[in-house]
């Protein structure tokens, strides 16, 4: 699926006020829904095909189901000179650009605003997670190669 079809399905998402879609060809489904930004993947689904309601239909609202983080944020202790790192997507946490190369960070590793901390991938695409504040690598939360959670805390920063 090209990022071009998942724009003009969430376009119509929006449009239609459609809280949850599924969507599956061949052995890759595809589901999202609205409000808990959760998409999910899996390659083996039943072999059947969502198809979009009628405009009428889309307008009797639902009740979404919001997947809740593996790891839940409360039961961390993050000190107030501390920042905790989430992922922003559900995929596959890679601490490296590839099996071969060292991981980007390490705990002691210095960082900045901007620093690329890990690579998440959702649906075939690798998305590069930046860090957001200035600081040290203290803790890392996540094995490698292991699925996250939106929101699922995946380091902890020391604030510089």
């Amino acid at each position: 699926m090209e990022l071009k079809e998942i724009r003009e399905i969430l376009k119509l998402l929006k449009r239609y006020e459609i809280q949850d879609f599924s969507l599956q060809r061949g052995d890759n489904r595809v589901r999202i829904r609205r409000g808990g930004a959760v998409v999910e993947r899996s390659a083996a689904a039943p072999a059947s095909l969502v198809t979009m309601p009628e405009p009428a239909q889309a307008q009797a609202p639902q009740q979404p189901a919001v997947a809740e983080p593996t790891v839940p944020q409360e039961t961390l202790s993050v000190g107030e000179n501390q920042f905790l790192v989430t992922s922003p997507i559900v995929g596959t946490f890679y601490r490296a650009p590839s099996p071969e190369s060292p991981p980007y960070v390490e705990v002691g590793t210095v960082v900045s605003q901007g620093t690329v901390l890990c690579i998440v991938e959702a649906m075939k695409i690798m998305n590069e997670i930046e860090c957001e504040v200035n600081g040290k690598i203290s803790a890392l939360l996540v094995e490698n190669a292991q699925p996250v959670e939106y929101g699922e805390p995946i380091f902890i920063v020391d604030l510089a």
